[in-house]
C-alpha cells in the first residue's frame, strides 16, 4: 500500500458512494487506475466491505451502554457468542483480558430495553458476573480508522 492508496482510502472512508473519477481529479489519477486500486484494495481485504452508517438516534435507539461479562469458564464462550451474535441489540462484542471476558457495546431504546437485553445476558449459560456502564456522550465515534498517516513518507 503507498500513499495514492492512502488517498483513495481516505475519499471512500469519507463517501464510500465517492466514484472513481472523482477520486481521480482529486488526488491525481487516472479513473482507471483509480478502479485497480480498489479492487487491490477489495481483493487484499484492505477493503472489507461498503455500508451505510445508520443514525441511531433518528431511529429511537439512543441510549448506548457497555455491559462487561463474566463467564464462570471459558467452555461456555462459544455459546455465549452464539446468542450475543444473535441478538439485534449488540452492535460489539469483544473477548478481552483483565477482570471480565467479555465487553459488549449496547444500543437501545430506554431503560427498560436495556434492563431486557441485561436479563437476556445473565440468562445464558455460564454467565456469572456483569457490569454496566451508561454512556452520557460520545465525543468521538469513528467507524473504521485509516493507518497511520506517519507510514506514508511524502503526504
Amino acid at each position: 500500500m503507498d500513499v495514492l492508496d492512502y488517498k483513495i482510502l481516505e475519499a471512500l472512508k469519507e463517501n464510500a458512494r465517492e466514484n472513481a473519477t472523482n477520486i481521480g481529479a482529486k488526488i491525481n489519477l487516472s479513473t482507471s487506475a483509480v478502479i485497480e486500486r480498489i479492487k487491490k484494495l477489495e481483493n487484499s481485504g484492505i477493503i472489507e466491505k461498503y455500508t451505510a452508517i445508520i443514525n441511531q438516534n433518528t431511529i429511537g435507539r439512543d441510549l448506548v451502554a457497555f455491559i462487561y461479562v463474566s463467564l464462570e469458564h471459558p467452555k461456555y464462550n462459544e455459546e455465549f457468542i452464539r446468542q450475543i451474535n444473535n441478538n439485534g441489540s449488540v452492535a460489539e462484542c469483544h473477548y478481552i483480558a483483565g477482570d471480565f471476558d467479555f465487553i459488549l457495546k449496547v444500543v437501545t431504546k430506554s431503560g427498560k430495553t436495556l434492563e431486557e437485553i441485561l436479563n437476556f445476558v445473565k440468562s445464558i449459560g455460564g454467565v456469572s458476573l456483569t457490569r454496566t456502564s451508561v454512556v452520557l456522550s460520545t465525543n468521538k465515534y469513528e467507524v473504521c480508522l485509516l493507518p497511520e498517516k506517519k507510514d506514508f513518507v511524502s503526504m
